[in-house]
């Protein structure tokens, strides 16, 4: 059975295969309690995200996770689109939503996992 880590890992090798840009897995699970793993992954369209979107949904009937939530920072959902599965998030953001939130500097105390590595 494949560890979280392992699962996180995949999804982010997911996200570089799909052509998302400045992928970026973080382990955060010393800093707080309701998740372990961000995937932040830039995305260049809302066709590119529901491409991205469409191959985590694959990824997750086969590995024991399931989507809880999803979630769009703009109404038309090209900006910054949330993937919460329990243990990883993903974030699909546009590169202005990503450089304005800055999430690896807010989470900057994470760990910053080299993916392509493992």
């Amino acid at each position: 059975m494949k560890t979280m880590r392992e699962k996180a890992v995949e999804i982010a090798k997911l996200m570089e295969d799909g052509k998302g840009k400045n992928v970026v897995l973080l382990n955060i699970s010393e800093l707080n309690s309701w998740t372990d793993y961000f995937v932040i992954v830039t995305v260049n369209s809302s066709t590119h995200w529901q491409g991205l979107f469409k191959d985590v949904k694959n990824y997750i009937k086969d590995n024991d996770l399931e989507i809880h939530l999803t979630n769009k920072k703009s109404p038309d959902g090209d900006d910054w689109n949330l993937i919460d599965l329990g243990p990883i998030v993903v974030h699909l953001m546009s590169e202005s939503a990503r450089e304005f939130y800055d999430l690896e500097k807010l989470w900057h105390a994470g760990e910053k996992i080299d993916y392509s590595a493992e």
